[in-house]
């Protein structure tokens, strides 16, 4: 069967600008699993998450490295009771009060995944990967109904990929075509995030004509972005 191949014309006019964050989140549903970028506040994209507080979706699946930080982003979206499970390896620091009271009360459900488990669970769902076995958390609560399998004299669990149908990531630059760079560590989850998710919403705090991206750095090629919105007010 025929296959249709986009012309240099067609190319030429793709455009993945959004002009507002309200618009960038406007079809995120009610149960949908939202992978959130950012190692703590490094690479958060804070301004998606406030566009999304006041979008109004509820019962979602967050899949973070954390689960919020003091009262702002990610536990502002908790504490708004948005939340119905969350999918990360470090839920406890010092200023995870508002993760805490909710998990204490029995209001938000944890899955709890090592920190490289977490990403090669959502690399391999980018990858297009089935499943992965790995020696982390073997014997532990958190192997129990998993498979487990002796390969080679060492124990090793199997974990399965954690698809989404969101992405909110944060990028330095980015262009009409999704091409993105990310500034030192805020680089963290959102190329893998971006990967495995149907649709990936970058936030960037500078929007830049095509051409202006060095190809050999560009970290997610705009394949695996759909939409690019700028900052209102970037840090």
């Amino acid at each position: 069967m025929a296959r249709w191949a986009a012309s240099p014309r067609d190319v030429n006019v793709i455009n993945k600008i959004i002009q507002s964050l309200e618009a960038a989140v406007a079809d995120i549903h009610d149960g949908a699993t939202v992978m959130i970028g950012g190692f703590g506040n490094a690479g958060m994209p804070a301004a998606l998450i406030d566009a999304l507080i006041a979008q109004g979706a509820r019962d979602l699946t967050i899949v973070n490295n954390n689960a919020g930080n003091g009262d702002t982003g990610l536990a502002a979206l908790l504490k708004a009771g948005r939340v119905r499970k969350i999918i990360c390896s470090f839920p406890r620091q010092t200023d995870s009060h508002v993760f805490d009271a909710l998990f204490r009360a029995g209001e938000i459900q944890l899955e709890l995944t090592p920190q490289g488990n977490l990403a090669e669970r959502i690399r391999a769902a980018g990858a297009g990967i089935g499943g992965f076995f790995s020696p982390t958390g073997y014997g532990t609560l958190l192997a129990e109904g998993k498979e487990t399998r002796l390969i080679n004299g060492r124990h090793y669990v199997l974990e399965s990929p954690i698809h989404a149908d969101f992405a909110l990531i944060k990028a330095l630059r980015g262009d009409r075509w999704g091409n993105l760079v990310y500034r030192k560590a805020a680089r963290n989850f959102g190329p893998i995030m971006a990967m495995a998710a149907k649709c990936a919403i970058a936030q960037v705090s500078e929007v830049v004509e095509l051409g202006e991206l060095d190809p050999e750095v560009i970290i997610t090629p705009g394949i695996f972005v759909q939409r690019v919105v700028k900052e209102e007010k970037p840090a």
